[in-house]
């Protein structure tokens, strides 16, 4: 059974090109019979007159198709960065905002009544400094703040004082108790010196801190205006007056909306063709009548080993704002011209069960050629292979012509010879100029 069905399938190509050849002949042979050329006198028969042209040439705009989808290059979710009750709304769904537009606003009571306490906290800082904030902003020296001139003097005095004991013991004018009592004060005015310069030490990473805590507070209450941080129109309004939200809680979803991207998939076989800047064109269901252009941005790197594509990003012009983000797409990427091209007019090819086919004229016989069509174009197919460029080929009777017919050819345009009138053509037959 295996075996038969592999013979089977090896055969079908050649069987299909045999019917598609039998079809052909079995057309002609129906021609013939539903209507015969005429015959001249003594039994023979009349050529068949036809028009004729020579194979021609054309530039062909290749192209690739391509389907995708429309996105926002540029999406938000804007959040609130604080917690607080929601006092505004400012912007409706489908408003187009700038960036730094106001959004929403919230209750801003308990964010200010923060910042005046951080503003208090810092105050009571920078006066243990000696500082007022405004015309001094940073602290003097140590030995210049008040609190360690103090214990500099008190240290300086107990030195002297021991100093001064110490020559009226020498002369045993002053009891040993009294000197002993001069040396620990001196210990006591070093040891007070120290701590408030650690104190102090302590105080400045303090005004530090306090200042941050200023700036932090500025920035929640600042923050309970929510702005816009791009350009872009309102897609989803998440909130609404008097609601209590959290941090970190969606407010607006905000979608740029020009320029917009086109992104598709591209066959791997085309890699070599596609590259960046190159222009594109494509329609959209809402507006089947309009062509939209853009050109491509970006060319994925790597090929999608499932689906063997890569990834190609187009940007679109939308100022008009007639194109939305999700449309689908359909259209084509412009990859080359091609000058000098062979090509036949519509009115020379025939096609039948997918296969087209010429009529090519030597010598006022008719020779039945198979080609392979591309590109249609202004009246002319492209003819991939099948024809040298040198032929000339039959556009009239065609329904009439088959491989070895006597023909009588003139130019097209040309009236045949007065008497000769072509025959005309039957209406059940082979197609002319288009294809199945």
């Amino acid at each position: 059974m295996i075996r038969r069905y592999i013979h089977s399938a090896v055969q079908r190509p050649i069987w299909y090109a045999v019917l598609c050849f039998s079809l052909f002949a079995l057309n002609a042979c129906e021609r013939g019979g539903t209507q015969t050329p005429a015959k001249k006198a003594g039994g023979r028969i009349a050529a068949i007159q036809v028009q004729t042209t020579p194979v021609r040439r054309m530039s062909v705009q290749r192209q690739v198709d391509l389907s995708g989808t429309l996105m926002s290059p540029d999406q938000a979710k804007v959040s609130s960065e604080v917690a607080g009750i929601v006092r505004q709304v400012l912007v409706e769904l489908g408003a187009e905002v700038k960036p730094g537009q106001v959004l929403v606003k919230l209750e801003p009571r308990e964010l200010d009544l923060a910042l005046r306490r951080a503003i208090s906290l810092l105050r009571q800082t920078e006066a243990q400094l000696g500082i007022d904030g405004v015309k001094v902003t940073e602290p003097p020296p140590d030995e210049e703040i008040s609190v360690v001139r103090t214990a500099i003097a008190n240290r300086d005095d107990a030195r002297a004082q021991l100093a001064r004991a110490r020559r009226l013991r020498g002369q045993n004018l002053l009891a040993q108790a009294d000197l002993d009592t001069a040396e620990t004060r001196v210990k006591v005015t070093e040891a007070a010196y120290q701590a408030a310069v650690e104190s102090i030490q302590s105080l400045k990473a303090s005004l530090q801190e306090r200042r941050a805590a200023v700036e932090l507070a500025q920035k929640k209450l600042d923050d309970a205006v929510i702005r816009a941080p791009v350009a872009g129109s309102v897609s989803e309004r998440l909130i609404y007056p008097g609601e209590f939200i959290r941090e970190n809680t969606p407010v607006i979803s905000l979608v740029q909306m020009n320029p917009l991207k086109l992104k598709t998939a591209v066959q791997e076989k085309h890699a070599s063709l596609i590259r960046p800047d190159l222009q594109v064109q494509f329609r959209v269901e809402p507006f089947p009548d309009a062509v939209f252009k853009g050109r491509i941005a970006f060319v994925s790197p790597a090929i999608d080993q499932a689906l063997r594509t890569f990834a190609v990003e187009v940007l679109v012009d939308n100022q008009d704002r007639r194109l939305k983000p999700g449309f689908f797409a359909k259209g084509a990427i412009f990859v080359r011209r091609d000058e000098n091209v062979l090509a036949a007019p519509d009115d020379a090819v025939s096609t039948l069960a997918g296969v087209s086919a010429v009529f090519v004229v030597e010598n006022n016989k008719i020779r039945q050629q198979i080609v392979e069509v591309g590109a249609h174009e202004g009246g002319l197919f492209e003819i991939v292979s099948g024809l040298k460029g040198d032929e000339i080929l039959a556009t009239s009777n065609l329904n009439l012509l088959a491989t070895g017919v006597s023909v009588e050819a003139h130019a097209s345009g040309e009236a045949p010879p007065q008497g000769k009138a072509a025959p005309k053509e039957a209406s059940a037959g082979g197609e002319r100029g288009g294809r199945l």
